[in-house]
């Protein structure tokens, strides 16, 4: 694992893409300061941008919200993407089956690689708008929808909602890690993964599916939202825990079956 964390950390692909993450942020709050904040019109529910200039925790919660529906993904599946199929198109995966390490602890290291790396660029993304929200719009208690929180009690839950978000990304990353182990190219699983992950928000908007929305992979995503309420509501959190479970568990068997028979010297 620590020789897959050096490569994958040396690596320009990483370097670039973390450094995405880090500066979308800076460029939001930059709308947000010369633009100005969206303006709250009677009828319309209040929701976490109109207070994204109150103080640097709301402008950290509101880059989280928006980054975690696809810039992040599209990360995070590049991580999980690049592991197999990257070295097969270098020509580099035949040589690594040549070591005595077995397939599945091979796997085994490039997928938590994968992992860690996506929940470095989750809490770089708070972390992130947190920083730049802070110089420009201050240090002051957050301002929900729902509720103000005293700054200690905010940091707290940013911590929690940010840990949710990239736990969220388990399945995508599996998802991707599978579709890894199939293919020589790295576009495939990056552009599969991340195809079927806007499919699912797609789904998970038409509400006259009903109840079948509940379990697709992105239905609970945005539960995290209930951490900044008052009273708190983790409900649906804890399920969106729970959902993510089966499809890690399926993709990541999936890929272990794959490529335990990959005849990689063809």
């Amino acid at each position: 694992m620590v020789v897959e964390l050096t490569k994958q950390v040396r690596r320009l692909r990483t370097r670039l893409a973390l450094a995405a993450l880090g500066a979308v942020p800076v460029l939001m709050a930059l709308a947000f300061r010369f633009g100005g904040s969206p303006h709250h019109h009677p009828g319309q529910a209040p929701d976490f941008f109109i207070f994204a200039t109150r103080s640097g925790l709301n402008f950290a919660v509101v880059a989280l919200l928006a980054m975690s529906n696809f810039f992040l993904v599209v990360v995070v599946t590049l991580f999980a993407g690049e592991t197999v199929a990257g070295e097969a198109t270098w020509g580099s995966l035949r040589y690594l089956l040549l070591r005595p390490v077995a397939r599945h602890r091979l796997l085994a290291s490039k997928l938590s690689v994968a992992y860690l790396l996506s929940v470095v660029a989750a809490f770089l993304v708070t972390a992130s708008g947190l920083a730049i929200g802070t110089l420009l719009f201050g240090w002051h208690p957050l301002s929900a929808p729902l509720g103000s929180f005293a700054t200690s009690a905010a940091i707290g839950r940013l911590v929690m909602a940010t840990a949710y978000v990239a736990w969220s990304m388990v399945g995508v990353v599996c998802l991707a890690f599978f579709l890894s182990t199939t293919t020589d190219s790295v576009i495939g699983p990056v552009g599969g993964a991340v195809c079927l992950t806007v499919v699912s928000e797609i789904l998970d908007g038409i509400t006259a599916l009903g109840s079948v929305r509940s379990v697709l992979p992105t239905h609970y995503w945005a539960t995290w939202t209930g951490l900044f309420a008052q009273p708190v509501q983790t409900g649906d959190m804890v399920r969106g825990v729970l959902l993510q479970v089966p499809y890690a568990v399926a993709f990541v068997i999936a890929a272990w079956r794959w490529f335990a028979g990959k005849d990689v010297l063809s």
